[in-house]
Parts: structure tokens; C-alpha cells; sequence
């Protein structure tokens, strides 16, 4: 057997028992040493996630060793350090048709529509499983976030040298910042939280803007000039920032969605005419966007350090998602440590 958090109910969490997996042909069996909480995870604790049943083991942001191996399985070793692509599609919809299986009609989460990694031991496919070397072991908890940023990013389509505006500094919002920074591009951050203002400067953001003391709107035409940014990206999923993307993007920008409002958005709809703006929504991430976070994470290895609030044990799991619960301002990322004696 082996121990694994479960979200029993909304507002409910703890530590269960399950049997230990083993991989059948093809498969891999990953056991975990780091798994990050997303914020998907407390919308479930919260009740407020349609996606996901009860009981549930979450978590979909892994660091892990490869522990055994399925008939057929070449190319990884016992004891190698991986990541998991954590989404599983249907290979037959329209979007995975199409070569864009991130947006698979049909899509299935890890921690979300089926089991999570937040517990000892998983076995996936080998197609799912990416080696990484050469990194810190709790860093590769942090590349699927980042990588949900990296992929905004991409889908806004940021030149060197533009403007782009990302509301919100949690860890898809930091991805957002890095993948931005990347390519070059001024980076104004915005956020409630004076702490991850600061995280987002020390990362690269070359202004920031306190939403709870400072007018957005006000400030970013200031800083563009009076044009707003090219590129605006919602990384919070509120109804104020879904609509105020909309006034801060420029006349013939882009605006990206990659939080979602749980409740329907009234909009002026002569904007998106008088802007002639483009409207892109962007759905979780695809392998390249874990292999360009990769190779970011390699070149600057203090990020992780700048972005990770706590690591807690596993033990400890359920007290952490509850502090998240009643002050979601003040941590950017929780990672829990499923294997004791890891690094913190």
C-alpha cells in the first residue's frame, strides 16, 4: 500500500491508503518526489470546479524518478528524474485531429477528470513521460505551470520589443512573465498582492502595478503612451479582469485568455470592433512548451527558488492546501515533498 492525499469533498482533505500500481506493458512506473498544488486544485477543495468528482487524488505539476518499467519500454532508466505530460487525449477529436491535443474535446487531467500524482507511486504510458536532467529535483514540479504561461505566450504570438500586460502573478501568470521575458518583450505585471509583485520584478517584469491601490487602466496608458499594451494576457479568471483585458489592449492587439470566470462576462461588444482586436483563448500546453520551459529553467535555476513559497510533507498536505484556502494571497506556489529526505 501506499499513502496518497484525496480530496474526500469540498472543503474536506486528507491522507488515504492505496494499492501500490505496476506497470503493465508499456507503461512506466514514476514514483514521485515533488508534486506542486495548482490553482485547479483549490478550486476543487473549494467546491468550485465543475471538472472534477469526488474523491479525487489531485495534483498534475510532478517531479519524480522513474521507478520500474513495462514490457517494451526503452530509452528511460531505473532512477532517471522525469516530468509527466499530464494531460490525456482522445487521439480522434477535431482539436486532436488537428495536431493541437492540449485542446482535445475530450481531454483528461491528471488530479482533475482522473487520479492525481499526489501520492507515492504512478504508472503512465512511456509517451507521457519526459526525462529531465540536469535540474533540481523540486524544479521539475514547477515546469507544467510555467508551461501553461509558456504556451499563452505562444499563442499570443509576442514579438520582440512589444508591450504585453499580464494580470494576475500566480504561477501560470509568472509563466506568462518568463515566457514574454524570453522573447524579449516589456513585461507590466499586475496583481493584488504586494509579494508577488515583487517576485514578478525580481523575475523580469520591467513595471508592475498594484491593482488594489493603483487605477490599471490609468497606469498602463501612462506607460504605453497613451496606446495600451499589444498583447494583454488574463492569467486570474475573474470577471473584472476578463473585461478589463478587453480596455487595456491596444487598437489592433491581442488579448489571451488562459484563466477562465466561472460565471458568464457582459461585455461592451463595440470595443472588439472599434479595436479591431483579436481574442484568443489557450488551453493547458504541449510538449514543446515543456521543452522550451526546460531550457529556461536550466539557464536561470534561481527561479524556482524565487517562485516556490513553502514545501511542506506530505504529512502535512492537508494543513497546507487549508492556509492556501484562507490566505490565497499570500503564497505563489505550495509543493508538497511525497518522498521523505528529498531536498527542500
Amino acid at each position: 500500500m501506499m499513502k496518497a492525499v484525496c480530496l474526500d469533498q469540498p472543503g474536506r482533505i486528507s491522507l488515504i491508503d492505496l494499492p501500490m500500481p505496476m506497470p503493465g506493458p508499456g507503461d512506466v512506473a514514476v514514483r514521485m518526489d515533488y508534486v506542486g498544488y495548482c490553482g485547479s486544485d483549490l478550486t476543487s477543495f473549494r467546491g468550485l470546479n465543475p471538472l472534477v468528482s469526488y474523491p479525487r487524488v489531485p495534483g498534475h505539476e510532478i517531479s519524480g524518478t522513474v521507478a520500474a518499467l513495462g514490457d517494451g519500454v526503452s530509452g528511460l532508466a531505473i532512477g532517471q528524474p522525469v516530468t509527466i505530460l499530464p494531460y490525456f487525449n482522445c487521439d480522434a477529436c477535431h482539436a486532436c485531429r488537428l495536431g493541437r491535443p492540449n485542446a482535445c474535446r475530450n481531454n483528461q487531467t491528471m488530479g482533475v477528470q482522473r487520479e492525481g500524482a499526489m501520492t507515492s507511486t504512478v504508472v503512465v504510458p512511456v509517451a507521457k513521460v519526459i526525462p529531465v536532467d540536469g535540474m533540481r529535483q523540486r524544479d521539475l514540479a514547477l515546469i507544467e505551470p510555467i508551461a501553461v504561461g509558456f504556451h499563452a505566450v505562444r499563442r499570443s504570438e509576442l514579438r520582440a520589443g512589444e508591450t504585453v500586460v499580464v494580470l494576475g502573478c500566480g504561477v501560470i501568470g509568472l509563466g506568462a512573465l518568463l515566457g514574454a521575458v524570453r522573447r524579449d518583450a516589456r513585461v507590466i505585471a499586475v496583481d493584488l498582492s504586494a509579494d508577488k509583485l515583487k517576485v514578478a520584478g525580481a523575475l523580469g517584469a520591467a513595471e508592475t502595478i498594484d491593482a488594489s491601490s493603483e487605477d490599471v487602466a490609468a497606469r498602463v496608458l501612462e506607460l504605453t503612451h497613451g496606446d495600451g499594451a499589444e498583447v494583454v494576457i488574463e492569467a486570474v479568471g475573474a470577471d473584472v479582469t476578463f473585461r478589463q483585458a478587453i480596455d487595456l489592449v491596444a487598437s489592433c492587439g491581442r488579448v489571451v485568455y488562459v484563466g477562465y470566470a466561472k460565471n458568464p462576462i457582459a461585455y461592451d461588444t463595440k470595443h472588439f470592433l472599434l479595436k479591431e482586436m483579436d481574442i484568443r483563448g489557450s488551453r493547458g500546453s504541449e510538449i514543446a512548451d515543456f521543452n522550451d520551459v526546460i531550457a529556461y529553467l536550466k539557464q536561470h535555476p534561481d527561479a524556482g527558488d524565487r517562485i516556490v513559497s513553502r514545501v511542506v510533507p506530505i504529512k502535512e498536505a492537508a494543513a497546507a492546501m487549508e492556509a492556501w484556502d484562507k490566505d490565497p494571497g499570500g503564497f505563489t506556489k505550495i509543493v508538497v515533498r511525497i518522498e521523505a529526505g528529498k531536498d527542500a
